[in-house]
């Protein structure tokens, strides 16, 4: 199970964090992404991270890059993805998603497991 947290609204150029328990398996062992989907559009991907086991990287998309950071405490089964200067285009749903893979993608079909999702919005 995943479980998202930490969305809201927020004024442009602020910032948010999203945290991402997850439960009933090992995180240690599992990819994570972050990925997100604003009215009337398409889902995307914004942020995934490798397994610790492999390297712990991270991939970000071009649109946030400078911007996110993605990280992973196993200890805690929590993936965070901390959000600063945020824009109105940031507005959406965010899902965290578990895949059973090492090395991290943003390809939304290499996840097996996804979470309900939290609003984030950017507005003044």
């Amino acid at each position: 199970q995943l479980v998202e947290s930490g969305g809201g609204l927020v004024q442009p150029g602020g910032s948010l964090r999203l945290s991402c328990r997850t439960s009933g398996f090992t995180l240690d062992y599992y990819a994570i992404g972050w990925f997100r989907q604003a009215p009337g559009k398409e889902r995307e991907g914004v942020s995934c991270i490798s397994t610790s086991g492999y390297d712990g990287s991270a991939l970000y998309a071009d649109s946030v890059k400078g911007r996110f950071s993605i990280s992973r405490d196993n200890a805690k089964s929590t993936v965070y993805l901390q959000m600063n200067s945020l824009k109105s285009e940031d507005t959406g749903v965010y899902y965290c998603a578990a895949g059973v893979l090492k090395i991290a993608t943003m390809d939304a079909l290499e996840y097996n497991y996804w979470g309900q999702g939290t609003q984030v919005t950017v507005s003044s």
